[in-house]
């Protein structure tokens, strides 16, 4: 379950469990709706059953994955409703964000979010969907955080939470990934030139065109 970038195995059993489970359903090779064959994935791990168990928990919290009874675990899906709920509250609390966030960018922040962008570049070139979705949310979550406001930050990251497994479709096409580094360029631009406004706006646009593939995706499903 390792995808084409190495990664070095965390210091527990459960941790490694929980690493690769969240790479598989980022990257696409659980998908929505998708069984969890317990059974299966800890022989192809190596590891017992108790820690894929507290693993399965801890993604359940997180809203990846769900349990049915008798049934056992399964990736998370959502309905189009619930999809464009997550993305307008998203559009809401990550504007104020980045309004907040504005006024304390400094050479520093900049930096960083420079850093993270390259990142999400070499996931992109490399073709590695699971690096991407990791460097992209580094990269906004670099900016929501110097909001000072860790209640909002956390907020977000729970909705992102709820769309993760829905990341792999939107970056599984390479006109798509490239689009996503047009967008944080675009924004970049406008953080480094003081323009919060027209910040906000660019990350309206960048969410809209995610939505508007993924239900075309699912109404194609």
């Amino acid at each position: 379950m390792t995808g084409p970038t190495p990664r070095r195995r965390p210091p527990t059993t459960q941790q490694f469990v929980l690493g690769e489970l969240r790479a598989a359903i980022t990257s696409g090779e659980l998908k929505p709706g998708a069984p969890v064959r317990q059974d299966s994935l800890a022989e192809r791990l190596g590891v017992s059953r108790l820690p894929l168990r507290e693993a399965l928990k801890t993604l359940e919290a997180e809203g990846l994955v769900r349990h049915e009874a008798h049934r056992g675990y399964f990736v998370a899906e959502l309905s189009l409703a619930d999809l464009r709920e997550v993305y307008r509250l998203r559009e809401i609390l990550e504007a104020e964000a980045v309004r907040q966030a504005s006024a304390r960018l400094d050479d520093a922040a900049l930096a960083e979010l420079d850093d993270a962008q390259l990142r999400v570049e070499s996931a992109a070139a490399a073709e590695d969907v699971a690096a991407m979705t990791a460097a992209n949310r580094r990269f906004h979550f670099a900016l929501y955080e110097l909001s000072d406001m860790p209640r909002l930050v956390r907020l977000i990251a729970t909705l992102w939470d709820a769309t993760d497994a829905y990341r792999a479709l939107y970056y599984a096409d390479t006109a798509r990934r490239e689009h996503v580094l047009t967008e944080h360029r675009a924004i970049l631009r406008a953080l480094r030139a003081g323009r919060s406004d027209d910040a906000v706006r660019l990350l309206d646009e960048h969410r809209g065109h995610a939505v508007d593939v993924l239900e075309h995706i699912l109404g194609q499903d």
